[in-house]
């Protein structure tokens, strides 16, 4: 007889609305221009999603220079661009689609802002992550310095800054690791400015809160997601200070951990806001092979948020 299994499953979890306008701006663009569509970087990080696209029809680039033929569209993925990117898309004449998150484009234009406004800016993030990228692209070169941790705000000297200050922040961070950071720079520069409205996006705060919710009732604990999708790593990190040591990152390549999941009793579920539920789905089908499992889902919040198209696809 097969030995009994509690899955808790959180929610919300998977696809936000930034990725789903995302990948539907790929499938718009390749309905309305026909294939090949050029994609600017993975359009969301989760390797079975840019599979499926590329199926479809579209193609995948690293660099606008990597187009191989100047008179198909190219979408620049979710994450944001520099804006150097559309300004050497225009120079190549080339049609592009923007598919930057809103929630991200709201970021763009906050540091804009408090650069207009004489502001030094401060943006918390990880370095080389795409959205990091693109936000601290947005300025001239050395107006925005980015923060990684505690450690780079105790480095940090009031002298250095001539301007008043203000940070923003990545849109994908640890909402707990980012609090600390902040008290960490409102301790050292008690002037200084923050988002009107936090730039931790309403998915990525959702995920980590059903995640904190369940953990600690957990003998393991699976992340569905890519490895290099910063929610999704992020969500393995709280889980584990929530109480589940033994909490994974179940990507691609991975295999499933059918030892361990023998010894465990309680197991909980979530994934990053670019995996597609399906790959949950699989990931329960093949727990249940095994186990006689009985599901709760546990919700912590309803998300209604729904981004509309570019006009052009409209």
């Amino acid at each position: 007889m097969k030995k009994k299994l509690k899955i808790y499953l959180a929610s919300p979890r998977g696809f936000c609305a930034g990725v789903k306008r995302a990948i539907e701006i790929v499938e718009k663009s390749i309905n309305k221009f026909g294939s090949p569509v050029y994609v600017r970087h993975e359009i969301v990080h989760n390797k079975q999603v840019v599979e499926e696209l590329k199926e479809k029809g579209a193609v995948f680039v690293d660099e606008l220079s990597d187009v191989k033929d100047a008179s198909r569209p190219v979408i620049f993925s979710a994450h944001g661009v520099p804006k150097s990117v559309p300004e050497e898309a225009k120079l190549k004449n080339l049609t592009y689609v923007d598919a930057t998150c809103p929630l991200v484009s709201k970021v763009h234009r906050e540091s804009e802002q408090l650069n207009k406004n004489g502001f030094e800016i401060l943006l918390i993030g990880h370095k080389n992550h795409p959205e990091v990228i693109g936000t601290m692209g947005q300025l001239p070169k050395d107006s925005i310095k980015l923060i990684e941790n505690k450690n780079d705000v105790e480095s940090l000297k009031t002298d250095d800054f001539k301007k008043p200050l203000a940070y923003i922040t990545q849109t994908t961070l640890s909402v707990d690791d980012t609090a600390e950071i902040i008290d960490a720079l409102k301790n050292k520069f008690p002037n200084i400015k923050g988002p009107i409205k936090e730039d931790i996006c309403y998915a990525t705060t959702n995920r980590q809160s059903a995640v904190k919710e369940i953990a600690a009732k957990c003998d393991m604990f699976f992340v569905v997601g890519s490895r290099n999708s910063s929610n999704s790593v992020r969500l393995v990190e709280v889980a584990k200070k929530a109480g589940c040591s033994n909490s994974q990152l179940m990507h691609s390549e991975k295999e499933i951990p059918y030892n361990e999941i023998d010894s465990s009793n309680t197991i909980g579920i979530s994934s990053g806001a670019s995996a597609p539920e399906k790959l949950v789905l699989s990931l329960l089908n093949s727990i249940k092979k095994d186990r006689k499992v009985s599901i709760e889902e546990v919700v912590v919040a309803e998300e209604k948020v729904v981004f509309k198209l570019p006009r052009e696809l409209i």
